[in-house]
């Protein structure tokens, strides 16, 4: 299926979208920096802290990003922008749940997993848009923009435990999917890490039986 807009129209829309949410770009990154560090330092809040920061992202993705910006050119937009706010309220619900998830990094290969796709949605993804040439500013951002905000999720839910897990995964596994769509077609290499991330995800969600646990 072909995209029903032109790779222009694709950039137009995030240059738009960067100018006016401008600096929130700024908060995802501490927000982020702060999940990461809640996750290592192994805070009393983490299990709440965590999960309503990705409330928060995908909240801002859905509201912002796809229903007020990106349905302008893609029709299908207004259904991503519900998925993404029903990703979000699953989260602001994990958070407020007395049985919400539990978080834990070792020497293993889940947690090595899990950091590298951190890493590569905060640092790796945009490094990767400014070498192809899109642009800081110009291009998806971690924490406002669905694809890197989807590793950097798939990233976190990587290092959590408990019941929540595989279906908090439902959507940002779906959404690889529909991003690898996209990156083949407007040449969005480093989108490429969406099914990566998201094979890996089910892969160990597969082996530790995240579902009866």
């Amino acid at each position: 299926m072909t995209a029903p807009f032109t790779i222009a129209q694709f950039f137009g829309i995030f240059a738009a979208y960067n100018a006016a949410i401008w600096p929130m770009q700024f908060a995802a990154d501490v927000l982020g920096l702060t999940g990461v560090v809640s996750l290592w330092r192994k805070w009393p809040t983490t299990s709440r802290l965590v999960p309503a920061i990705l409330a928060i992202m995908w909240a801002v993705n859905g509201i912002g990003y796809h229903f007020l910006f990106f349905s302008a050119i893609n029709p299908a937009a207004p259904l991503f922008a519900c998925f993404f706010v029903a990703q979000a309220i699953l989260f602001a619900a994990n958070a407020l749940s007395p049985t919400r998830m539990r978080f834990q990094t070792g020497r293993d290969f889940r947690t090595v997993g899990g950091s590298v796709l951190i890493a590569y949605a905060m640092v790796v993804y945009p490094i990767c848009g400014w070498w192809a040439g899109h642009g800081l500013m110009k291009g998806p951002m971690f924490g406002v923009a669905p694809c890197p905000t989807t590793i950097f999720t798939i990233g976190v839910l990587m290092l959590a435990r408990g019941r929540w897990v595989a279906w908090l995964a439902i959507i940002p596994v779906l959404w690889s999917l529909v991003g690898l769509a996209a990156a083949v077609q407007l040449d969005m290499q480093e989108d490429f890490g969406l099914p990566v991330a998201a094979l890996v995800l089910v892969v160990f969600l597969g082996k530790s039986g995240e579902r009866s646990s």
